[in-house]
């Protein structure tokens, strides 16, 4: 399995171990190669581009261009080529005025692309990667800690007080250091780090929420100071922009970093797309995503966030312990969850770092435009669209149900287009078929490669690429219907999705003609019990008969089996698997806008429930109930943590005009008669006693829980409690599965 030799996938230039490319001037790309431990670097001409649906267009440009036409007759057929990106910039202003159109508009006569790597990357097809492995790559960790002041509950970099007071870096050759407050001024750490970093040389700097939080505290202290940030493989400083990314349903706003050589890679993304198939990790912190995943160490050190400061002024070695286990979780996360994204960038015309950054269908976009261009065909405009209508889902019965199998259709819509050839009208080429097929074919072999891997370095990244290869494929189809998509193509999405639901529709008449009962269906898969009495091997049989009624290429696989399952409601229900791990599916079960006693109280009544011993709900509830009424709980138990998004003036503007309610912790904030800014966090808790209660009275910062006086609203918390345990006493008091209305829908 020659893999590269592919040059839809690949690039069609397969020039090795290319680590990173920069800009350089105006016409120059820098590139970075790494051999035998060792880097260098070349420089490499480029002439910058943008499409034209014609050359009238830049008819009275008075800058330098060279127009290329095109194959075809598709919308963009004439490739326009300039000396410089100075003279692209001044092309795009010139179309956009003359047009009338900005760039990123639908129904502009000319495409632009901002990103002139991206650009460079398409037109010579260069990949990074080639040849290499994930750990040939030198990854540096970095983790920051801050002094708050007191009376807050959230540092700011704002504030003097609030200094840096520990930075600790780490690499995958297991080398560590750490940079201390207490030996060092902040300024002098600073200066520290920077040589530190320039001395290592990383290829990628890896940290968890670098973006939101590290990156930005360092750079604003760094100005503070004076203290120059030449980061880069050149000497050149850290350089950051407002940017904004989109993780399924979440928009996410950050400050993107870049540094001249080098990839940043944030963990915290990471766990966020991982997070957005598995559906299944607590929070999205360090601590939890590295309990999630088992690698935190057994003697791992932890101080709650709001003791950090008292660790650095009384027991400063167990802070730096703790800030050491913190640089190698994040070591650890990053090895598990970026190796999916090295093979990424071996693959699109984008940088290592930009491919964990930008979604799946732009990356694809990318691809299909590289190869047109290679064959030098024009490139469609993106087709206006209607609504795309979902997956077959349903809820059948609600309740407890054992002995249950989680079957799915392996990859059910790029299954279908490849039968039922549901590709873009638009795709004159035929690219979108053959790469959709080859990643299949490839990931088919991936699978087998790695399952007879002799060396865990192969097996890794053999796995990695399977894995890769998977959601790629499984993403062919969300790009039909990518409004931004070049060769996007509604229709299509429509037919997949037709013909997914009439093929899922059948799977369930079959089940429950052979006395199966169906719990839920999800677009690809489905929750069921056996008939009465079947055990294996005729269970297995079954799911064979089952598969042998399948159109060729349609192929069912058994995802899981479980000891039981709850069933609350659509996309919400709690699994017990066989070795008795509880499961928690839904933001129904598992919002994280509950307080953390909330949260518990369910987990341990969905595990009783599981586990058949619903009688034991009623004596849980009266153990917290009763840990309340004698203040046994810490006040983390009961804590809300919320950020501020408005300024403390626009908030009093809008609930002065009625347009929002009063809100617990703008009106702490307001109290605390301290600056606070949008995007600092206030923990708090609702005190004092009484029936009626107004949260935003009654709020009091977290901080100011004393457990010697404890003084939260008992009566308050246990009312929700009880609000909890009636939410789901139906399900407690009956017995077994219970259908309900049906609720079939498309979505």
């Amino acid at each position: 399995m020659n893999l590269y030799t592919n040059t839809v996938l690949f690039g069609h230039d397969a020039t090795p171990r290319l680590i990173a490319f920069e800009m350089e001037g105006q016409d120059q790309v820098r590139i970075f190669a790494k051999k035998n431990g060792q880097v260098a670097s070349t420089v490499a001409s480029f002439t910058p581009f943008l499409l034209l649906a014609n050359t009238t267009l830049l008819t009275d440009f008075p800058g330098g261009v060279e127009i290329e036409a095109l194959q075809g007759e598709n919308f963009f057929c004439y490739l326009a080529r300039f000396p410089t990106l100075a003279d692209l910039h001044k092309a795009r202003q010139y179309l956009q005025r003359v047009t009338g159109k900005n760039p990123t508009a639908s129904d502009a006569p000319y495409f632009y692309l901002s990103d002139p790597i991206q650009q460079y990357l398409i037109l010579s097809g260069h990949t990074h990667f080639l040849e290499m492995s994930f750990h040939d790559l030198t990854r540096l960790q970095m983790d920051i800690e801050v002094y708050c002041s007191e009376g807050y509950e959230f540092p700011s970099p704002a504030r003097e007080e609030d200094r840096i007071i520990v930075i600790t870096l780490s690499d995958s050759t297991g080398w560590e250091a750490v940079l201390s407050g207490r030996e060092m001024t902040e300024a002098e750490m600073l200066h520290e780090m920077v040589r530190v970093i320039r001395d290592r040389d990383p290829d990628v700097i890896e940290g968890h929420n670098l973006f939101r939080f590290d990156l930005e505290y360092i750079e604003a202290r760094a100005k503070r100071h004076r203290v120059e940030l030449h980061l880069g493989r050149d000497g050149s400083p850290l350089t950051g922009r407002a940017s904004r990314m989109q993780i399924a349903e979440r928009a996410i706003t950050y400050r993107k970093y870049e540094i001249f050589g080098r990839h940043i890679v944030d963990t915290w993304i990471l766990a966020q797309h991982y997070d957005v198939s598995a559906r299944d990790l607590e929070g999205y912190g360090l601590k939890d995503v590295a309990r999630h995943f088992d690698l935190a160490a057994e003697a791992r050190t932890y101080i709650p966030p709001d003791k950090i400061s008292w660790h650095f002024d009384h027991d400063p070695s167990t802070l730096m312990e703790y800030a050491l286990d913190d640089v190698r979780e994040t070591r650890a996360i990053a090895a598990l969850l970026a190796p999916s994204y090295f093979v990424q960038a071996q693959i699109f015309p984008l940088s290592y770092q930009n491919v964990i950054l930008r979604g799946n269908a732009t990356k694809i976009d990318a691809l299909l435009i590289r190869e047109y261009l290679r064959q030098r065909h024009g490139i469609p405009s993106p087709s206006a669209g209607t609504e795309v209508l979902g997956g077959y889902t349903d809820v059948r019965y609600q309740g407890v149900a054992t002995h249950i199998l989680h079957c799915d259709v392996t990859s059910l819509y790029p299954s279908i287009m490849l039968h039922y050839q549901c590709f873009p009208v638009t795709d004159t080429l035929g690219v979108f078929p053959q790469v959709l097929q080859d990643l299949r074919e490839f990931r088919v072999e991936a699978k087998r490669r790695a399952q007879e891997a002799g060396r865990e370095e192969e097996r890794v990244y053999l796995e990695a690429l399977q894995a890769t290869f998977k959601i790629l494929i499984n993403s062919f189809y969300g790009y039909l219907g990518f409004p931004m998509g070049h060769f996007n193509d509604f229709a299509q999405a429509n037919r997949v999705t037709s013909i997914g639901r009439d093929l899922i529709r059948g799977i369930v008449d079959w089940l429950e003609n052979q006395g199966c009962r169906i719990i839920e269906v999800d677009t690809d898969g489905l929750y069921f019990t056996l008939p009465d009495g079947m055990k294996p091997p005729a269970e297995d049989q079954l799911l064979n008969d089952l598969s042998a009624t399948l159109p060729e290429g349609i192929r069912l696989e058994l995802a899981g089996r479980y000891r039981s399952m709850f069933s609350y409601k659509m996309k919400n229900y709690a699994l017990l698997d066989e070795q008795g791990k509880l499961i928690i599916k839904g933001s129904g079960l598992r919002s994280r806008g509950l307080e953390l006693f909330q949260r518990q109280w369910m987990e341990e009544t969905m595990l009783l429930l599981l586990r058949g011993e619903k009688e034991k709900i009623s004596e849980l509830t009266d153990r917290y109930r009763k840990d309340f009424d004698a203040h046994r709980f810490p006040v983390q138990m009961f804590m809300k943590t919320e950020t501020l998004q408005d300024s403390l003036e626009t908030y009093q503007q809008k609930v002065k005009g009625k347009k929002r309610n009063p809100a617990a912790h703008y009106e702490l904030a307001l109290k605390s008669a301290r600056p606070y800014q949008p995007g600092d966090q206030i923990s708090y808790y609702v005190s004092g006693q009484g029936v009626k209660v107004k949260v935003h009275q009654a709020a009091k910062l977290a901080s100011q829980w004393d457990r010697e006086r404890p003084d939260e609203h008992v009566e308050y918390y246990k009312a929700k409690l009880l609000d909890l345990y009636e939410k789901f006493k139906p399900f407690i008091e009956q017995e077994g599965l219970v259908p309900v209305r049906h609720e079939e829908k498309n979505g």
